[in-house]
């Protein structure tokens, strides 16, 4: 099973991965490369303070120092998931069995010299075998987009989360727009539908989960344009002599209402435009949030409203992938995501997966996306999810719920075949 599940060229659902060419621009080693997120939320739980994450992190500090701040917190986060993704990358990719006092300097080394133009397709073709990439990069509109390695989507959260005049002005900037009225910001955020859809993108990705919660109401226009003035009303004439647009703005809760309401005006967006929905549920990434605010069953309503529109749940919803179950099964457009799942517990990954089997409909499974920013990281966890579903696989035959030959299509379709056909990849741009 894992050798047939081996040869499967996956579809990676997501991913952050820096530009190869800004990432041969910097100075690249063990810390500045690989603990730009995930392993570092695992050492600051463990304890380390964030100004020693942060000059652990800096490149122009001796190596020496900042192993000397990071050893005694590894010791306890290289258990964890993201610990052993990093295992797993130092093995495979640079011959270094095990991330100690005696082989970090060498694994550095090794790092720093790999840092070259084509290790992306290295890492990413020949080792990970992934077809294509679903590329989430976040800021979208600077973003150089490699068409042969990864598929971008686009998000338009900043058009929902305007709170001050330099918001506005930044979105005006970006869309060529001027923008003095609820009008004018629909405005902006058609035009900034048509440069994303220029640029080939196959999906809307939202997190607002890690801002505030997936409760999504239906405000009326009027009260969207009630708070939508008190944005541009809302500016300290004295600041704004020496910094035009400043003022902080209405709070995040008293926005609510324009917020509900442009994100209708996104869903719609992608409806008019025949693009899926990628959302944030479940577990943030970092230390401290609000979990609740991402349970996924806050978007029953709008899966109720939209059911053109197909939504696909990022995390499992992790920890509420029971509720994901649910809803995948029980609404046609809504798919179950298991992306980052397998790093954050590869035996959690295994339990969901049985469950998901068992609970919904085969096409809407969809197995892997690595949410990495570096690629030695997606291929690390290319390699845990391909070992959690070929284990979950061979279960099943002993079990007797699955044949071989069932099996494999499971696997070939919660790899590959189902986020193929979701994102239409067979039309994606190539150059």
């Amino acid at each position: 099973m894992r050798q047939e599940i081996d040869a499967i060229f996956l579809v990676d659902t997501h991913e952050h991965t820096v530009p190869e060419r800004e990432r041969n621009q910097q100075s690249t080693d063990f810390f500045s490369a690989w603990f730009l997120h995930y392993a570092s939320s695992d050492l600051v739980s463990a304890g380390m303070s964030i100004p020693t994450l942060e000059q652990m992190r800096d490149a122009r500090r001796p190596l020496d120092l900042r192993w000397r701040d990071f050893s005694p917190f590894w010791q306890h986060a290289r258990s964890t998931g993201y610990g052993h993704a990093l295992l797993f990358a130092a093995r495979d990719l640079f011959g270094i069995e095990d991330i100690n006092d005696s082989t970090y300097r060498n694994l550095s080394e090794r790092i720093t010299a790999a840092n070259q133009p084509g290790w992306y397709r290295k890492v990413m073709k020949e080792k990970a075998r992934i077809e294509v990439a679903i590329l989430d990069p976040i800021y979208y509109e600077t973003y150089p987009v490699d068409y042969e390695l990864f598929a971008p989507v686009a998000r338009f959260d900043p058009f929902v989360t305007p709170r001050t005049r330099a918001h506005l002005d930044a979105l005006g900037e970006s869309t060529n727009c001027s923008i003095h009225s609820l009008g004018d910001l629909e405005n902006a955020l058609a035009v900034g539908f048509a440069q994303a859809l220029e640029r080939g993108i196959v999906a809307v990705k939202t997190a607002l989960a890690y801002f505030r919660t997936l409760d999504y109401q239906r405000p009326t226009r009027h009260e969207a344009e009630v708070v939508f003035n008190r944005i541009v009303s809302h500016v300290d004439p004295l600041r704004f002599r020496f910094h035009p647009g400043a003022g902080e703005g209405p709070s995040w809760e008293e926005c609510k209402a324009l917020q509900d309401y442009m994100l209708h005006q996104v869903i719609r967006g992608a409806l008019e435009h025949r693009l899926p929905i990628q959302v944030h549920a479940g577990l943030q990434e970092g230390v401290g949030n609000v979990l609740a605010n991402a349970n996924p069953l806050h978007l029953t309503d709008l899966f109720l409203e939209y059911r053109e529109v197909r939504f696909d749940l990022f995390h499992a919803g992790y920890p509420y992938a029971f509720e994901v179950s649910c809803l995948a099964k029980n609404f046609p457009n809504v798919w179950a995501d298991l992306c980052w799942v397998w790093i954050i517990s590869p035996a959690a990954g295994r339990r969901i997966l049985h469950e998901w089997i068992e609970l919904i409909p085969s096409n809407k499974i969809l197995g892997f996306g690595g949410d990495y920013r570096f690629v030695e990281g997606s291929y690390a966890h290319s390699r845990m999810a391909r070992e959690g579903v070929a284990a979950v696989l061979s279960e099943k035959v002993r079990e007797g719920y699955f044949t071989e030959e069932e099996a494999l299509e499971m696997g070939r379709r919660i790899l590959r075949e189902n986020a193929w056909d979701l994102f239409g990849l067979e039309r994606r741009k190539r150059t």
